[in-house]
């Protein structure tokens, strides 16, 4: 007796046989958005392929059901018996069941989730800001309530498929299940379409969202919008929308986590002498003690002045390195004092180097 074939659930989806869960979910949203009728109104070779699909899914999307059609294809690859001989004692109708919805309507899909992306100044992420954006989505045609049907009327069940959404396919002694094609898969039929939607259950629109940026939110920062992504399909719920922060980079302030670092150059007196020199900061200006002796390089921190941090937890620090500026040009005076200086001066910063040098491997 020969064995059938068993439909590639995998590479219809376009995943790995140990795809997980959420990849597989994805790789079928994806292509059902491909396929979907809606999308290619009376394009047959496209409403097969989505029938094709969704087929796929309804096995690998269920744990039990892809379990079972694993066990099966391991069966048939080794030439083994399958579920649909007469050997089977009766698991052929079992397995074909499994593989099959129940009488009712097919399952909700939630709707997609939407990703918009805001682009704000450094100063504007820093301390935070209001902003209103258009969002273009379809949502739930409100004439229908999502059903697809006229208003006064409902879906019905499908005769063909008698609800199941599948029809079963014999070849030989085997019994293959696929998307009922009177319903392409949905379980029922609209007889009386909404004049609003077409039938589909949702309509496009354009909707203006505010969008409230918290202080402090950083580049790549998300905001999530509950129930503003697309429209469920048949009345499931819909998806979110993502706002994704970009923040500008600023000439002078570069941020880490919730610190912000300045590079400050300082005069070679000021560093020298010592100094108290006004430092800007993001929301306004401070007055830093610069020590004497201050070289090149060495780190300040002022507490509190950085960016906010989350849940009103306070904020980061301004961190301050130095950079020491010598000089380019000098008048005859400053050369003078500075010739006295290095004639007065008893420190020899290279000290010690040559024998460094000499002693080193």
């Amino acid at each position: 007796m020969s064995a059938g074939k068993l439909k590639d659930y995998y590479n219809i989806l376009g995943v790995g046989k140990n795809a997980a869960k959420k990849d597989i979910k994805n790789a079928y949203r994806k292509l059902a958005r491909q396929y979907h009728p809606d999308a290619k109104p009376g394009d047959k070779a496209a409403e097969e392929r989505f029938k094709e699909i969704s087929g796929a899914y309804e096995v690998l999307g269920d744990a039990k059901k892809r379990a079972e059609y694993d066990r099966q294809s391991e069966l048939f690859a080794a030439g083994g018996q399958d579920y649909s001989t007469v050997d089977t004692g009766g698991f052929g109708a079992v397995f074909e069941d499994l593989f099959q919805t129940r009488p009712g309507r097919a399952a909700p899909v939630r709707g997609d989730d939407l990703a918009y992306t805001i682009s704000l100044g450094f100063k504007e992420a820093f301390s935070g800001v209001t902003k209103r954006i258009k969002i273009s989505r379809r949502k739930q045609c409100d004439f229908c309530g999502g059903s697809g049907a006229k208003p006064g009327s409902a879906p019905s069940t499908c005769p063909t498929c008698g609800g199941r959404g599948v029809v079963a396919q014999n070849q030989g002694f085997f019994s293959l299940s696929r998307a009922c094609p009177a319903c392409g898969g949905e379980g029922v039929i609209i007889k009386d379409r909404c004049a609003h939607c077409g039938g589909s259950g949702t309509l496009p629109e354009g909707k203006t969202v505010t969008v409230n940026i918290p202080a402090g939110i950083d580049d790549g920062g998300k905001l999530k919008y509950r129930g503003l992504g697309q429209a469920g399909h048949r009345g499931a719920p819909a998806g979110d929308l993502y706002i994704i922060v970009q923040v500008q980079s600023h000439p002078l302030f570069k941020r880490q986590g919730s610190n912000i670092h300045l590079d400050l150059p300082l005069k070679f007196t000021e560093a020298a002498l010592g100094a108290v020199i006004k430092v800007p900061t993001v929301d306004g200006s401070v007055n830093l003690k610069v020590p004497a002796g201050t070289q090149t390089g060495q780190v300040f921190r002022v507490k509190g002045k950085g960016a906010p941090k989350a849940k009103g937890l306070g904020a980061g620090d301004l961190l301050i390195k130095v950079r020491v500026e010598v000089p380019k040009t000098l008048s005859p005076a400053q050369h003078e004092l500075i010739v006295r200086l290095a004639g007065e001066s008893k420190d020899d910063p290279r000290a010690g180097i040559e024998t460094m040098a000499r002693g080193g491997r």
